[in-house]
């Protein structure tokens, strides 16, 4: 396997599903922009409360790409 270098940026997702959806959101719309996305790492859930019911799901979360050449 060879040795990678990792580039780290933070980004959040959101959905009015739940906190799995608002991950697969942030991570398809990163890959829009960014390219080798190799990992993410959830560091926060939180959600947005509307008249009691919840409204919002969101997740932020470390992602990792390698660095090209």
């Amino acid at each position: 396997m060879p040795d990678h270098t990792y580039r780290i940026i933070e980004i959040a997702g959101s959905s009015e599903v739940s906190h799995a959806d608002a991950i697969k959101n942030g991570i398809a719309r990163a890959a829009k922009t960014m390219r080798n996305i190799r990992w993410f790492e959830v560091i926060q859930q939180r959600g947005e409360v509307e008249d009691g019911k919840i409204r919002h799901y969101q997740v932020s979360m470390k992602v990792g790409f390698t660095l090209e050449d």
